[in-house]
């Protein structure tokens, strides 16, 4: 398990200073991650990459001559945020564009596109390429919906190499692209991984057993199997692999690019003897293996599991595979002089001005400072159960993530409304706060809730319970654009939709707002209970859509919290006020 930390939410933020002391010669912190601390003199298109923290190399690990130029790292197994991937993209870029990649998660995709969609506004060239490599995640015919574990290696290398070589931001994102499209992984997992502050792993696999199609942010295998020999695994590996080329590829006579990858607890030493076979088994099927590696290379904390990993090379391909590279993680041959540069990026002014409100609005602001507060300790009170929840089918780290928000969210209101800001305003810092401290998927869509809410609510006009009923609605509107969910598919969504129906009905209706809000953060407690029966459907959890049946989704559940927390604020400050 992970025994040393201090306190679990800051968990990634001290990983990432030490990280970044320890590995000074090649990196530097910037808010949202690190870049590089040196500098060749030539300006080449500019590699970003990112994920959530616990993958160590992936992904400041890989920072340096040869491979990424930065990358942004999120939370603990949460995507980093938006804010986060437009800072280190900013830092990094040198005029001859940025190309963006990442594992295909929800969280990476909603942050690293409103990441993309604000760098290209302000005129930067910006592309994407998502990793998608992990056969066990989803069919050949639905390979778009595929997650991206150990091949995000190959294709950050290759892109890496081909901006050293001069190529601009077409030729690296073809070759991204290419590389993605020639990459093909598996991975087994023979006792889960657990999170810094847990007290147990995120999932377990029975004495004896292996689970097979893992995820690398403790998502379970989709099958338990008995424990092979070494020779045995390293003959699944090649066998399921081999059963999937990539388009136009025959093995025999290819040229292929091995990663045997351990996953945390797997050491060297056993990866040698997995390896050992898995050399033999494709030179024996005709395959000419080409500067193999085998290592830790995308990991997850302690999880006891490896993944192998193919890259089909063509000629172009190869001649990219094994050009030089100088990273703290993954080195190969010699890169060309460097020198030291030193990067200085602020973080966003906490404290700019705010703008005018009317007394009326600067009241209900202070009112929202207020009850972040109570909804922060009541959110502390419920991260383990939120974690354990997320943990059936997901990577366990709602909890935490929820908590890293809502603080930041509290502190950021506090500010605005001792300030002197209105309602929208306090929303809008909070919502700011709140996405760029927890990231992932809830972090982006927590954000939009406050957002939309604050739009309803102004600075300037007095605010009334139409006007909270307005912004639930556009906030529900809001999150099912941006997240693509609609309710059935076993999200927040489906805690959020017949909340905002209900209170926009008991609004109508001419209810007090206390009343509309409490009866309808009932129906929203009924809903988030009732997904306990649905079958996870996007995310994470959708690999293990049938082993969420009988947990209810920890997005829902969290959001008929705060509803519910809401609801008791008001109510105690009536009670307080008659009294």
């Amino acid at each position: 398990m992970t025994r040393l930390f201090n306190d679990p939410a800051m968990f990634a933020d001290e990983m990432i200073e030490g990280f970044a002391a320890a590995a000074e010669r090649w990196v530097q912190r910037v808010p949202g991650g690190v870049v590089r601390s040196t500098s060749s003199g030539e300006r080449t298109v500019a590699v970003v990459i990112g994920g959530g923290s616990g993958h160590y190399p992936a992904f400041g690990g890989l920072v340096g001559p040869g491979v990424a130029h930065g990358a942004a790292m999120g939370n603990v197994f949460a995507s980093p945020s938006a804010q986060q991937i437009y800072s280190v993209a900013k830092a990094v870029d040198q005029g001859r564009g940025v190309l963006l990649s990442y594992g295909n998660y929800a969280g990476d995709v909603l942050n690293f596109t409103q990441a993309q969609n604000r760098l290209g506004a302000e005129g930067h060239g910006v592309r994407s390429v998502v990793v998608t490599d992990d056969i066990w995640s989803a069919t050949r015919d639905r390979i778009e919906q595929r997650r991206g574990i150990a091949g995000d290696l190959a294709v950050f290398k290759t892109a890496g190499a081909a901006a050293e070589a001069g190529y601009d931001l077409d030729g690296v994102e073809r070759v991204a692209r290419l590389t993605n499209a020639r990459t093909r992984s598996f991975g087994v997992a023979f006792s889960g991984c657990t999170l810094p502050g847990a007290d147990k792993p995120l999932f377990e696999v029975p004495a004896g057993q292996m689970a097979v199609g893992l995820g690398i942010h403790g998502e379970p295998g989709i099958d338990d199997v008995e424990v092979p020999t070494a020779a045995g695994l390293a003959e699944l590996f090649v066998e399921k692999l081999l059963d999937e080329l990539p388009d136009g590829v025959t093995a025999d006579g290819a040229r292929v690019a091995p990663i045997l990858n351990g996953l945390g607890t797997v050491k060297y030493e056993e990866l040698f003897v997995v390896y050992r076979t898995v050399h033999r088994l494709l030179e024996e099927r005709g395959a000419v293996v080409v500067e193999p590696e085998v290592g830790e290379l995308c990991t997850s904390f302690d999880m006891a599991g490896c993944s192998l990993t193919l890259l089909w090379l063509d000629e172009e391909l190869e001649r990219l595979w094994g050009a030089p590279a100088d990273t703290p993680a993954f080195r190969k041959g010699a890169v060309a002089p460097q020198q030291r540069v030193e990067v200085r990026l602020a973080d966003a002014d906490v404290h700019a001005p705010v703008g005018p409100a009317s007394d009326s609005s600067r009241a209900v602001g202070r009112d929202i400072a207020d009850a972040f507060g109570t909804v922060a300790a009541v959110l502390d009170d419920a991260a383990e159960e939120l974690g354990r929840i997320d943990s059936v089918a997901g990577d366990g780290d709602h909890g935490i993530g929820m908590q890293r928000g809502v603080h930041a969210a509290r502190d950021a209101a506090r500010r605005a409304a001792d300030a002197g800001a209105g309602a929208r305003t306090v929303l809008d810092r909070a919502a700011d706060a709140w996405s760029d401290r927890a990231g992932g998927t809830s972090g982006a869509l927590w954000a939009e809730i406050l957002r939309s809410v604050g739009a309803a609510l102004g600075d300037e006009a007095d605010v009334d319970a139409r006007a909270v009923a307005t912004g639930v609605t556009a906030a529900k509107d809001s999150v099912m654009a941006f997240g693509k969910a609609k309710v059935g598919d076993k999200t927040m969504v489906d805690a959020m939709v017949p909340f905002a129906d209900a209170l926009a009905a008991g609004v109508a209706a001419g209810e007090p707002l206390a009343a509309a809000w409490g009866r309808a953060a009932t129906v929203a407690e009924e809903a988030a209970a009732a997904t306990a029966s649905l079958v996870a459907t996007l995310g994470r959890a959708r690999s293990h859509g049938e082993r969420s049946i009988g947990t209810p989704d920890a997005g829902a559940v969290s959001f008929a919290l705060v509803c519910t927390t809401v609801h008791s604020i008001h109510t105690e400050r009536v009670l307080t006020e008659k009294g």
